[in-house]
């Protein structure tokens, strides 16, 4: 009888729920009884293992993340002492041959299955879960090859779900033709083609496009030399202020500084004002030259070969020179285009594309398809995405004059009394710096209030902003998702508001404009909106 039957064993399995938009969704985790999680329905593949050598990576890098306590470890048990050595290396021995093991239980429980429907995982090696994944509900495929997974050929495959980029599916680590396959699988599923292929079916080649956009060598590195950095000198104060245990004095003892440097002082003050005017270019030099050096570095790991390509699947992106990331972004998904420079960048003409994809709740929204281009490079990107630039007789409306006056008058409320305060402290140098700050924003308003201004023609809306590194927002009208009106104490009296509209992935607001113009924008764009089928978007 049935009441006779033996309670069956619990275990955990994640499924997905139902959610009203791909942004939303969500998994739940539900108690599943022993031998269902084998009876996998008839949609489903065999499960799978990733790549033996993948085990070998994971051995590798734990033993990167403990080598550090480790050594700390060692040099706590030695305290000085050699001898001390014999009795630790018997423990240091056990720590690697447990964590190795248990790297190879946790690669050899973790298992996935490639369905018709969807993908599903099971990892564990005491609690095991299994996590359901359906294609509608994954928004992007990516593939990453850190250094020493590269060194074997492999890589990881990354599952966008938009579920919030905490609980991201992904699969570490495939060969680099697995996952090539696995990625043209998912997109093929989702765009409703033939049945997915066997397990062992070899992906077909296929012959390179041209690239729409590609980086040299030498055009990274002129891209590095404008990517100033600073971020090696955190990085060394950090750890000294980390290891400073390690130092023979306090690295914040100032008179310990001034007594260990009075001697090259000394010697520096002897060879007269020249030669310390020498000394001090000497050193702004090398903190220049180590900024330019850090930013060349960085640029050169992320942008190494930089290539940009047009597939059936959409814009694929490679780059990377320790780090090889591979991503394909469907162009139906981007919601907006944002063109930008810098300071000093605009006057040789250097501007960087961004496309604004649904893809912001897994925080890489904002995908960079042309770095660092000029303008002639960046217009057939902008016409591949379905975009247009902004036309010789698109009129332009800036922001109203009342706007940009209370910005200043807000600025000076706050450093004017600051400047005050000062001056009475007796810091009369000091309180200049207040109201050179004041000069300065001043300045940035009114030239912001000739340049900032948004423009709207049948299909596109646009925002130029930020006079001193120039930026253009575009965004498409029926993509816009709502149109909000805002105003504050003092907007409501000097009669301009600010227009919000709500755009998956960003954002996109326009301030300080007048109130009848912000509401016959609203009434442009949300008669778009009323006038589109957003099905026919997806």
């Amino acid at each position: 009888m049935t009441g006779d039957r033996p309670p069956p064993d619990k275990r955990q399995v994640t499924v997905p729920v139902t959610a009203p938009a791909p942004s939303l969704a969500k998994s739940a985790t539900l108690p599943v009884a022993a031998g269902q999680e084998d009876s996998a329905p008839e949609d489903m593949g065999e499960p799978r293992r990733t790549d033996p050598k993948s085990f070998i990576v994971g051995a590798v890098a734990s033993l990167g993340q403990v080598a550090l306590p480790l050594a700390f470890g060692a040099y706590a048990v030695l305290d000085g002492e050699p001898a001390r050595l014999l009795f630790a290396i018997p423990a240091l021995l056990a720590i690697l041959v447990v964590s190795t093991a248990l790297a190879y239980l946790g690669w050899y429980r973790f298992t996935y299955r490639i369905g018709a429907s969807d993908i599903r995982v099971e990892s564990g090696v005491i609690a095991r879960a299994a996590r359901s994944v359906p294609y509608e509900r994954i928004q992007d495929v990516s593939l990453e090859q850190k250094l020493l997974p590269r060194l074997f050929g492999l890589v990881e495959v990354r599952f966008e779900t938009g579920a919030g980029g905490k609980d991201e599916l992904k699969l570490a680590y495939l060969t680099e033709a697995e996952g090539e396959r696995l990625r043209e699988v998912v997109r093929s599923q989702k765009d409703g083609a033939a049945p997915v292929p066997g397990a062992d079916t070899p992906a077909e080649p296929v012959e390179a496009p041209p690239p729409l956009f590609a980086m040299g060598p030498r055009r990274v590195v002129t891209f590095g030399l404008f990517e100033f950095s600073l971020a090696v000198v955190a990085v060394v104060a950090g750890a000294a202020q980390q290891f400073d245990f390690l130092l023979p004095f306090d690295l914040w003892d100032f008179d310990a500084w001034q007594d260990r440097l009075a001697g090259p002082g000394r010697w520096l003050a002897g060879l007269g004002i020249a030669a310390q005017i020498a000394g001090g270019i000497i050193a702004a030099a090398t903190f220049v030259a180590i900024g330019f050096l850090t930013g060349l570095v960085r640029t050169a790991l992320r942008e190494w070969d930089f290539r940009l390509e047009r597939t059936d699947k959409g814009l694929r992106r490679r780059r990377g020179l320790l780090t090889r990331t591979d991503v394909v972004m469907p162009i139906h998904r981007v919601q907006a285009l944002r063109i930008g420079t810098g300071a000093v960048r605009r006057w040789f003409g250097w501007r960087e594309l961004k496309l604004v994809s649904l893809a912001q709740d897994s925080g890489s929204a904002n995908h960079s398809v042309a770095p660092f281009a000029q303008a002639g490079e960046i217009a057939p990107i902008v016409a591949v995405t379905g975009f247009h630039l902004p036309g010789e007789g698109l009129g332009w409306h800036r922001a109203t004059s009342q706007y940009r006056t209370d910005q200043v008058v807000l600025a000076g409320v706050i450093l004017f009394p600051l400047a005050l305060g000062l001056a009475i402290a007796g810091q009369g140098m000091i309180a200049a710096v207040p109201l050179l700050g004041f000069a300065v924003i001043a300045a940035m308003e009114f030239a912001n209030w000739r340049f900032v201004a948004a423009g709207l023609d049948a299909d596109q809306l646009f925002l130029r902003r930020n006079f001193l590194a120039p930026k253009i927002a575009i965004a498409s009208r029926v993509k816009l998702q709502s149109a909000e009106i805002s105003q504050g104490p003092i907007a409501r009296r000097r009669g301009y508001a600010t227009l919000s509209l709500g755009l998956a992935g960003g954002k996109f607001a326009i301030s300080g404009i007048s109130l009848e113009r912000a509401r016959q924008l609203r009434a442009a764009v949300l008669e778009s909106i009323a006038g589109r089928d957003f099905s026919e978007l997806v």
